[in-house]
């Protein structure tokens, strides 16, 4: 009986000490990623000619054109801002000597994949980034606060931005629950952040899979690691994101194309109102150049240490913590005050 019990604790010691070190080795590989996932300094241009790169006229998707066409691609950039898009090729062309293909479209309407498939089609791909997405507030809110989640809308009018303007500033005050959710349709985010990936994976995808290579880089979000209150539609289209890079993964993996998601928390873009840089708060270009490291790193990561680190933690947290009240209310006056600044701030330097 004794030696059962010695076999037995011997035995639980020595499975718990191989599974975290397995857990630790896997710490190493996300510290290391330089000589865990080294790419050759030619990795991209031998993927193809070209790079796609979606919501490409700033933030995230701007670094990433850049980044690619200082490895020697060249890109194809895509927005619907037809003149921040020009300067950016102007731009990759001077720096570079890169050619740049310019498509201006809406990613947020119906019927435009059959003109971008025309504009691709004689393109030797090899780079596509998924990155073009939309949030439905950037304050956070409940789901039925949204005033237009039935409505597939445009711009908003005059009236319409100064009647968020006063919300923000009232709930600042702690003075009113009215809706801060506006502008955003759940068409517009459903076709900009899940509908817009599958038809440019189904247009690109392909060519990849005739070639024997490629590389597609679908961004999620961070929020996306648990069931994310306040943000419940946005976090649910990222889901979809990432289940979907992750199945298209284990299904071309054996035709030589890296198929990954990548989960950002906190990058200093328009999406955020442009926070202040720190440890966990990257510069837009700064992000890039980590996560570009991560490639072959798994069909998911979260593109950078400090944000691996953030996941880890939320994903750590008992869901009772972050789905109770005082929080959810504490996150939505936290965003709020912040953005409230940030306008009071540049009225000031307008002024």
């Amino acid at each position: 009986m004794k030696s059962l019990l010695e076999l037995f604790f011997t035995s639980f010691g020595g499975a718990v000490a191989v599974y975290y070190g397995v857990k630790l080795l896997l710490v190493t590989r996300m510290l290391y990623s330089k000589m865990w996932f080294p790419l050759p300094k030619s990795f991209f241009s031998s993927m193809g000619e070209w790079a796609v790169v979606t919501g490409a006229s700033e933030g995230i998707g701007r670094e990433y054109a850049l980044a690619l066409a200082e490895q020697g691609m060249n890109v194809v950039i895509m927005s619907r801002t037809k003149a921040t898009l020009e300067e950016l090729a102007k731009e990759i062309g001077n720096t570079t000597g890169r050619e740049v293909k310019v498509l201006v479209t809406d990613f947020t309407m119906d019927n435009i994949f059959s003109d971008i498939e025309e504009q691709l089609k004689d393109l030797n791909i090899g780079v596509l980034v998924n990155n073009v997405g939309i949030l439905p507030s950037v304050v956070p809110c409940r789901f039925l606060e949204n005033a237009d989640l039935d409505q597939v809308s445009g711009v908003p009018d005059m009236s319409q931005m100064h009647n968020f303007l006063n919300n923000v500033y009232r709930l600042y005050n702690f003075q009113t629950e009215q809706s801060l959710c506006i502008f955003q349709a759940i068409t517009r985010v459903i076709n900009c952040n899940v509908k817009t990936m599958v038809k440019m994976c189904k247009t690109i995808l392909p060519g990849m899979e005739n070639r024997g290579r490629g590389v597609i880089v679908n961004v999620s979000s961070g929020i996306a690691s648990i069931p994310f209150p306040m943000y419940s539609l946005y976090a649910a289209s990222k889901i979809f994101v990432e289940r979907f890079s992750q199945g298209l993964q284990a299904e071309y993996k054996k035709n030589g194309i890296i198929i990954q998601a990548v989960a950002p928390f906190g990058v200093s873009t328009r999406m955020n109102g442009y926070q202040s840089t720190n440890v966990v708060t990257l510069s837009p270009r700064d992000f890039v150049k980590s996560s570009l490291q991560y490639l072959r790193a798994g069909d998911r990561t979260y593109g950078s240490i400090s944000h691996t680190f953030l996941g880890w933690l939320l994903q750590s947290t008992p869901l009772k913590i972050v789905y109770a009240e005082a929080v959810l209310n504490g996150l939505q006056e936290f965003v709020a005050r912040k953005l409230a600044q940030k306008r009071s701030m540049a009225a000031l330097s307008a002024a």
